[in-house]
This record gives C-alpha cells, structure tokens and sequence, in this order.
C-alpha cells in the first residue's frame, strides 16, 4: 500500500494450483503486484515500504511431494526464476489451462495492464507467448475462466475485466469512517470483457462482438463456467462488482445470450445489484444441477441462488442462513468443496475489507483484516458456521483476496492455499476428513498427450447407492486457479463405486467396480490407470 489510496491496491491478487510437471502433485504460482506508481518517492504511507528480499513479481513454487512409509512430508521449492516465466506487471489474478493440448497445463496471468499467457514447455520451463498468441489482452482484468464453449476440444478464454483507471486520473474518495479511503466501482466507468476462440493453432480470436451480444458490461470480479441448463455446452457466469451480474447461455453455435435477468441470476431477490466478487457453481443440494454462490459486501450478506435444473434460479441467501451468517464481511476468494468428505459440498470464503473498518483507530496501520469463515451443509438447504471448530488457523485475521482449493498433499481432502495482502500467503492442510471414505478423478482427454478435460462430468454411485454429481473446472473463486481434478466424498460407502462420465463432446462412459480411497486417471476411449 501507497497510503494514496489508488484503486487497484485493495484486488489482488489470485493463486494458482495447477501441476506443471506433471509428477502427480499440485504446485503453486502467486500473482504479485508492487507498489503504484513506480516512480512515486515514499510518502507518508500508512505502512512503511516493504523492504523486499525478492522480485515483485509472480512467483512458482514447486512440490516436492514426498511419501514414504508415513504421512506425506510437504515441502516447496521457489522455482521462478528456472522456470523462465517472467511476470513483473501489476498482477491481479491466474488462469489455468492446456491451451495446446500437449499434456502441459499453460498459466495467463491476468493483470493491470497487458494481460500474459506463458505456454509451458513440458520440460520445467514456460515461453512467454502473449503476443504471438493474440490474447495479450488491454486494460484492467482481473478473473479469467479456460472453456471449451464450442466443443472443438480447444479450450477457449473468457477474460472477465473491471474499470477504466489510470494513476493520472485516480478520484479521491472518503469510506465509511468519513476519512480518505479506497473508491468504490461506481466512481469509474466499466471495460468490456473479452471472449477469444482458440484456432487449435496456438493463437486466439477475439470473438467478443459475434459472440456476446445484448450484456451489459459491468466491472467483472468472478468467473465460472458450468453447464446450468444441462444441454451438454458450457455456459458462463459473471460476477460483476456492483452491477448486474451476467449468465451468458450457449446457443450452440458460437454465441451466447445473456438471460441472467430473465433467469433470476442478474440480481438479488429483491431486485438489487451487489458488490459480486467472489463466485463458484457447485451441486450443493446433490439434484444434478450446478448452483451459484457469491461472495459480497458487509452489509449485503454472500448470495446463494438455486439451480432448478434448467438453468432458472432462486434467490436462496436468507433461507440457506448463507446471507445472514456472512454479514459484516467483505468476501473475495470461495469455493463449493466437501471438507470433510460426507457427500455434501461445503464453502469457504476468505475476507478482507475495501474501507477501513468502523472501529478501527485512525492510527490503526492496517484496518482492513477480517477472518475466514467456514459454512457445513446441514443437507437440508440450511448451512451453518463452523469457522470455531476448524482450527486456531481460523483465527487468523488477515487482508485475504485469491482462494485456490485442490488436493496438495494427495491423501484424500481438499486443501486450501490463500494469498494475503501485505502479509504472508496461508496453506491449510485439510484434517477433518479422516475415516471417511473418497474417490479421487483425474479425467484427460485421448491420445498420448491428453488434457484434463475441463467441463467433463461425473455422476459417482457410492456403496450405499446415492449419487453425487461433481465437474472437472479450475475456474471460478476469486482471481485464481484451482485443481483440476475431481474429489468425490462417500462419507460411510466404503465398497466400490460406480461412474458415468459426460465428456465436453457430449459422449459418455460408463465404469463399475471402481475402486475407493485413492486417485485414479480416466483417459477418454482408454483404460483407467
């Protein structure tokens, strides 16, 4: 932080999950910003300048998984400068994503400025591509989503963006404690987004104006994709900051509709636009349709709308307790994932505030920290906070923005890795799963060199008969990636599985006999491994 205030400093920034080297465990890349304007001599901030030991720039972390004869030793080796990725912009947030289809996952780096894509070269390295590639995109992003929309198997980029800002004309702005601090979306005016169809031949088109027609821009935080209709093509959710939110429905011709209004997902259930930042889509109710959640601000409470398997939703913040147990938070990074592994999608979404907390004294160095919350399904479309029974961690109050959630040590539950503002980033390992029973899916496309197949679905009958439908996506959250692979909680069914996979071309296999408790690898046309 400046002590200027200028706009951009509250978002960043995202972090990613995602294996670049493909040795079965998930590595970390934290986008990074610095501080503004470069040239700016030190003022009077409110926090001293750091005094920086590294580069602000993004950094990549490899996981040195080791499990031998015991519980799995977790250790990271920083691994940027090898790796030949070079981001030393304004980073904002990461997309994750084989754009080739050689096997390699590729990261795009959203930021405040030229956006970047870093093509991974399958050997612990990755070539900077953004110009070569088109989709070098202008201006301010900051959530970005990899899908195949036209099912070509290609993925496809939407880049969600935010507002027209620059240092020259930075607004002042006072918040709620009456004295200067950070503007709000509304004092500035929208960017487009953008949505670039990939040629199959390492280069993008921006398809935007055939593409997107009859939206009303808003300044885009959160980014998902998922089939709400349930017709077989990836639709897109936008989550924009203040404004209405966006459902772009695929027409299955290379077009999309927006019909967020009419679907009842544009605004609240009494018809107000909120300050969306955080987003996913998740079954949560386990009734084969994917429902969408959204973190906001503290006197709006985070927002739960109900999926009725046609892609029309159902204003269910109050009822499900989400929106009343969330106030007084400003939440960023979220994600619908099974914590302790009973079958039922759980959420977390981790805080930070954008104006100085009432309260807070005037000399307070940094008056924006707010703690994580916790919410367990109750399986009766009620959630309730179990943020003081999940650990000392919890206590931790901190400027959190990106939330990544996948896997990282490979015994069987979701973790966690979040990134902070101005203070260090968290790990969470996972621990209130144990005893109960999982199934561990990674899908990937045909052919020697397969892609995780984002989009892909799986319909999983446990031992005990009940079926729970998951979806491969690394996309939504805040500004950040997460694991590609599918974790399905059993709970008690520990017996063998059965799984229908819905691959993104619409063709589906079937697999009984599936063994619990441990990964699997899925190749599309193959066997299991």
């Amino acid at each position: 932080m400046s002590g200027q205030y200028y706009f951009p400093e509250m978002l960043p920034g995202g972090v990613a999950l995602f294996d670049y080297d493909n040795d079965g465990d998930l590595d970390v890349y934290f986008a990074q910003g610095r501080m503004l304007p470069e040239d700016r001599p030190v003022g009077d901030a409110i926090i001293p300048p750091p005094k920086e030991t590294l580069p602000l720039k993004g950094r990549l972390f490899r996981n040195d998984l080791q499990a031998a004869g015991g519980p799995s030793t977790l250790h990271f080796t920083d691994v940027t400068a090898a790796s030949g990725i070079e981001a030393a912009g304004y980073g904002m947030g990461v997309a994750a994503g084989d754009v080739d289809n050689d096997g390699c996952v590729d990261l795009y780096l959203t930021n405040l400025g030229r956006n970047q894509l870093f093509h991974n070269n399958c050997d612990g390295t990755f070539s900077d591509v953004s110009a070569k590639s088109g989709a070098n995109d202008p201006g301010w992003s900051v959530s970005a989503s990899f899908v195949d929309y036209d099912r070509d198997g290609w993925l496809d980029l939407y880049v969600g963006h935010y507002v027209e800002w620059d240092v020259k004309t930075d607004k002042p702005c006072t918040g709620l404690t009456g004295r200067r601090d950070y503007c709000t979306p509304k004092v500035y005016v929208p960017q487009p987004d953008r949505l670039y169809h990939n040629r199959g031949n390492g280069t993008f088109e921006d398809v935007t104006a055939k593409a997107l027609s009859g939206g009303r821009w808003g300044p885009a935080l959160g980014v998902v994709a998922a089939d709400f209709d349930r017709d077989g093509w990836m639709d897109i959710y936008v989550a924009n900051d203040g404004a209405e939110n966006l459902l772009w429905m695929n027409q299955h011709n290379g077009t999309f509709k927006n019909q967020a209004l009419l679907a009842g997902a544009a605004l609240t259930g009494d018809g107000k636009a909120e300050a969306s930042m955080g987003v996913d889509a998740g079954d949560f109710d386990n009734d084969g349709d994917d429902d969408l959640y959204m973190t906001e601000l503290p006197s709006e409470g985070n927002n739960l709308y109900v999926n009725n398997g046609a892609g029309i939703f159902e204003d269910s913040s109050a009822r499900s307790g989400l929106g009343p147990l969330s106030l007084g938070h400003s939440g960023f990074g979220t994600a619908w994932f099974d914590y302790d592994n009973d079958g039922w999608l759980d959420l977390l979404t981790v805080n930070g505030a954008i104006e100085a907390i009432k309260g807070r004294s005037p000399d307070a160095r940094f008056p924006y920290d707010e703690r994580k919350l916790l919410f367990h399904n109750l399986r009766d479309g009620r959630f309730e906070d179990v943020t003081s029974r999940a650990g000392s961690v919890f206590a931790a109050s901190e400027v959190s923005r990106g939330a990544a959630f996948g896997d990282i040590d490979n015994d069987g539950d979701v973790d966690v890795v979040i990134s902070n503002i101005h203070s260090p980033a968290r790990l969470l390992i996972n621990q209130a799963a144990t005893g109960r029973h999982w199934l561990g899916l990674r899908l990937v496309g045909a052919g020697g060199h397969g892609r995780d197949m984002l989009g892909a679905r799986v319909e999983v009958v446990g031992a005990d008969g009940v079926t729970l439908h998951r979806r491969a996506h690394t996309d939504g959250s805040y500004a950040s990636a997460s694991d590609p692979r599918i974790l399905v909680g059993l709970g008690a069914a520990g017996g063998a599985a059965r799984i229908r996979i819905t691959w993104p071309d619409g063709s589906t296999e079937e697999r009984a006999d599936v063994a619990v408790d441990r990964w699997m690898t899925f190749r599309q046309g193959g066997e299991p491994r």
